[in-house]
């Protein structure tokens, strides 16, 4: 997974923003000013983070994807458009589609293992400036992010480039190095003393600003009030402390709980914010120190003429072309000319040092449809580029302005914003149809577009923490965690159809339906999640009721119940096998209002379960903080959250042993390992499916993911303001008026 997906994410936390009457008239009032010229678009609270190079949100993303281009670009069906240049027609709902692009792509797979990645560029690319691309710039590009002191969202440097290793060894940055040594080093070999003491005393003001504003992000979502004491309000995001302690006190207590690890401390698994970016000086400290040998280049990545470079895996990597599908940065703007020189392995900058590309995070320049101008009252200003590779886009200015929830669809209606997207839920859909005359989703005053969103909503159960005789992977602990998953999976249909209504579905396998991995109800073997009892047989028939089918449900369960060990009697279980319990605890984040997708059908689930001697205890959280830090603790036993997926299905993050989320559930078993692997060494689609949908049985089987809704997400659009024909034909997940921004306009 993509880190910039699983932030938007960030990760599950929303900041309260609220909009005042004097913004709509400065909105209008700018818009008259540019002869209505303009395009006003939401987007949740920005970062500044535009570079392409160290973008963490969704919200900064959409300023990177306006001003920057990519090697590749996905068609509708969400695969890669590897004939960029001339273009090619690829067929969609019965309708053919021409794509083009910046670049091709050939993919060679060689008789002794390495794989050749031969990109050429368009000979036309231009930035906002009207200085040309070339291949210099994609060498740049790849280079900044293989950096050894790169700490950005990509992962370019995981994948198995030849020479990647040689290169990134023998230096680390010099924050790392001196968080890692601690307080009281001594060996001043690498650094003096001096700056040792400079950098800890910068993270301790910077410790005592960062424990500030989680505070008053607590108190802004009222999680608190600015009279209690900060180890009060802190409590909400679970460090709680005497009513004496201060700001620096809590930030001691933080680092202890997190073992001195201040990057994973900072991350967005604990907070919305980062320590790094209240340091004073914190770019002092992200240069590189040489700790011993390392190579001056990378031997897989190289120039072969002035518009192509090659990129050499050693191996075949399944994900590798999304992984190294990157943005062309411009090497004038965010390196230096005069420090490339491929020849003498020089590349734009110093090895080690990222200052320089550091410095423009906030001001980005790329050869994409629009040129940043500024970012002011929180809106992103963006101005046509003349030189775009499509054409001029036809609407000269656009701006993306920080919209809260609560006024994405009023503030479309009343013409504050042109364009937004509101989260899809049935009571959000009935309000938007109320507004048109015709009491549809597209009418005379509003329009919106509906598409899966590639990502879905499932209910976790940890193979450890929910096991008989702490065996994770015998039959008997399989047996416990499907007689909950069991209950829990009937009540799916009325529950996420009272919430989402028709923008949402069920699903019966732990992957998001937009992919092409996931398996189709046409497909042989295709099955319900938890449809069969003990023996194998279908609990349900199509004739029956919905009671019929919760008490089917329920019988089915006692019978994995006694085939797990538990005791029953008089149809209730009075004893459980050693190892496990009668209650377990269940998580989620409802806001301590259940409002959320799975409420329902955890809350049918527990009282169900309770007629049988079984407590589902749900615990439902104002802090969701406390969810995540269960999960990353291992002590959690069920929980319920969702997944954002990337373009590829790979699963090694998630489910191999290996993987940075495999704690999650805790299967860690080698034979759903080597699946895993077998998946990702391989590019031929039908065999990977084939070997995806034998992984996720497994995953099913092993009974720690109940699927449970795919849903959907809208770009919300005025009928009256915007040209409803300049929106692309058949968006999907893959394809959206982004994909053509340049094409969107105002009715005339």
């Amino acid at each position: 997974m993509k880190k910039v997906m699983t932030i938007a994410l960030l990760v599950l936390l929303t900041f309260m923003m609220v909009s005042c009457g004097g913004k709509k008239e400065a909105a209008s009032t700018a818009k008259a000013t540019e002869n209505n010229d303009i395009i006003v678009i939401a987007n949740d609270a920005m970062s500044e983070k535009f570079s392409p190079f160290f973008v963490e949100s969704v919200p900064d993303q959409n300023i990177v994807d306006s001003t920057q281009i990519m090697l590749l670009y996905t068609n509708r069906n969400g695969s890669f458009v590897y004939n960029g240049i001339e273009g090619e027609t690829v067929s969609y709902n019965n309708t053919a589609y021409t794509y083009t692009g910046p670049a091709n792509l050939v993919v060679t797979e060689n008789a002794d293992g390495t794989v050749f990645y031969d990109y050429t560029i368009r000979q036309d690319l231009k930035c906002a400036d009207g200085i040309a691309l070339t291949a210099d710039d994609v060498i740049f590009s790849f280079y900044v992010f293989s950096d050894p002191t790169y700490d950005g969202a990509a992962s370019i440097y995981s994948l198995p480039i030849k020479g990647m290793e040689e290169y990134r060894s023998g230096m680390e940055s010099l924050f790392n190095l001196l968080a890692a040594a601690g307080r009281d080093n001594t060996d001043f070999s690498k650094w003096n003393e001096a700056t040792q003491n400079a950098f800890w005393a910068d993270v301790d003001q910077a410790g005592e600003k960062f424990v500030l504003d989680i505070v008053q992000y607590c108190i802004d979502a009222g999680y608190g009030t600015s009279d209690q004491p900060l180890g009060t309000v802190m409590a909400n995001w679970g460090f709680p402390a005497e009513d004496s302690a201060t700001a620096a006190d809590i930030f001691k207590m933080i680092v202890e709980a997190y073992d001195g690890d201040l990057v994973t401390m900072s991350s967005t698994e604990m907070a919305y914010t980062s320590l790094q970016g209240f340091m004073n000086n914190y770019s002092a400290y992200t240069k590189g120190i040489k700790t011993g040998a390392s190579a001056d280049s990378i031997s897989g990545i190289q120039k072969t003429g002035d518009y192509s470079v090659r990129i050499i895996l050693t191996e075949v990597n399944a994900p590798a072309d999304g992984l190294m599908d990157i943005q062309i940065a411009p090497l004038h703007w965010y390196g230096d000319p005069t420090k490339y020189d491929y020849n003498a392995n020089k590349f734009g900058f110093d090895k080690g040092d990222l200052s320089i590309v550091r410095a423009k995070t906030t001001t980005p320049m790329g050869a994409g449809p629009y040129k940043y101008v500024k970012y002011e009252n929180k809106t992103v200003y963006l101005e046509a580029n003349p030189y775009y590779y499509k054409g001029e886009p036809k609407t000269k200015y656009i701006q993306w302005k920080e919209t809260g929830e609560t006024d994405k669809v009023p503030g479309v209606l009343q013409g504050t914003i042109d364009l937004s997207d509101p989260s899809v839920s049935k009571a959000k859909l009935e309000q938007i149809a109320t507004y048109n005359s015709n009491g549809q989703l597209k009418g005379d005053k509003l329009a919106i577009d509906l598409v899966d969103y590639n990502g879905y909503g499932y209910i976790g159960i940890n193979a450890v923490n929910v096991s008989v005789g702490g065996d994770r992977a015998s039959e008997a602990s399989k047996n416990l965690r499907k007689a909950i998953a069991t209950v829990l999976c009937v009540y799916r249909d009325i529950a996420i159809d009272s919430y989402y209504g028709n923008a949402a579905s069920v699903i019966n396998y732990p992957i998001s339906n937009c992919s092409w991995a996931a398996p189709q109800k046409s497909d042989a073997g295709y099955k319900v999640a938890f449809s069969t009892d003990i023996n194998g047989n279908p609990i349900y028939t199509s004739d029956m009721t919905d009671d019929q089918k919760y008490e089917a449900a329920l019988k089915a369960s006692l019978e994995y119940f006694k085939a797990a060990g538990y005791t029953v009697e008089n149809g209730k279980l009075t004893a459980a096998p050693a190892g496990a319990k009668l209650s377990y605890n269940l998580m989620i984040g409802g806001d301590g209002q259940g409002d959320h997708p799975s409420f329902g059908i955890v809350t049918e689930a527990h009282n169900a379960l309770a007629k049988i001697g079984f407590n589902l205890q749900i615990e439902d959280l104002v802090d969701t903080s406390k969810l995540w830090d269960a999960i990353e603790a291992e002590t959690h036993e069920l929980w319920c959250a969702a997944w954002s997926a990337t373009l590829d299905p790979d699963m090694f993050q998630i489910y191999h042993t290996d993987g940075g989320s495999s704690g999650h559930y805790g299967i860690k078993q080698a034979e759903l390992d080597a699946l895993v692997m077998d998946g990702r060494s391989s590019t031929n689609q039908a065999y990977r499916k084939a070997v995806y949908k034998e992984a996720l049985d497994y995953i099913v089987d092993f009974a720690v993911e109940v699927p449970i809704y795919q849903r959907q997400e809208g770009h919300l659009y005025s009928a009256e303001r915007i040209d409803l024909n300049s929106i692309p034909a058949d968006t999907t997940t893959y394809y959206s008026f982004m994909n053509e921004l340049q094409n969107l306009q105002l009715k005339k």
